[in-house]
């Protein structure tokens, strides 16, 4: 097990099975040193500030990062291969009166700062949108770096 997996054990957190892409695209794709890392939803549904609190869409976040992770160490092999966070964008299904996108994707950030330390702190966009896929109440994408 990584240090980082050894990182989440001890928070009471664990890599799930990964998902499988549902279209026609890759999880990840390297160039040089960097890793994109597709958009992942959350598994938790609704309209933040309306059907969704904000305190179950930032543990959403945090689970969805933790989702985005899976895909990431089935791809790269090892989560201690990555040497920095480069960024994370989020996106976040708002109701028309919701505005705290940046506290919502805290969930995600704070949990790859917990396991990275500051090679876990990012550039990031936090976006409040009318829908996204399957009506999910997050979005995630990222870039790593990381090594060989």
């Amino acid at each position: 097990m990584s240090a980082i997996e050894q990182k989440l054990v001890a928070q009471g957190l664990a890599l799930p099975p990964p998902r499988a892409p549902v279209a026609n695209y890759l999880r990840t794709k390297r160039s040089g040193e960097l890793l994109f890392v597709s958009g992942l939803v959350s598994t938790l549904c609704g309209a933040v500030g309306d059907e969704v609190t904000p305190e179950a869409a930032k543990i959403a976040a945090r689970d969805t990062m933790i989702d985005l992770l899976a895909l990431v160490k089935h791809d790269i092999g090892d989560l201690d291969r990555i040497v920095s966070v480069e960024q994370v964008r989020g996106f976040v299904r708002s109701a028309p009166d919701f505005m705290a996108q940046p506290a919502v994707i805290d969930g995600a950030s704070d949990l790859l700062i917990s396991l990275w330390n500051e090679a876990g702190r990012h550039a990031r966009t936090a976006t409040g949108v009318a829908e996204l896929p399957y009506g999910a109440a997050v979005q995630l994408e990222m870039i790593l770096r990381v090594r060989d």
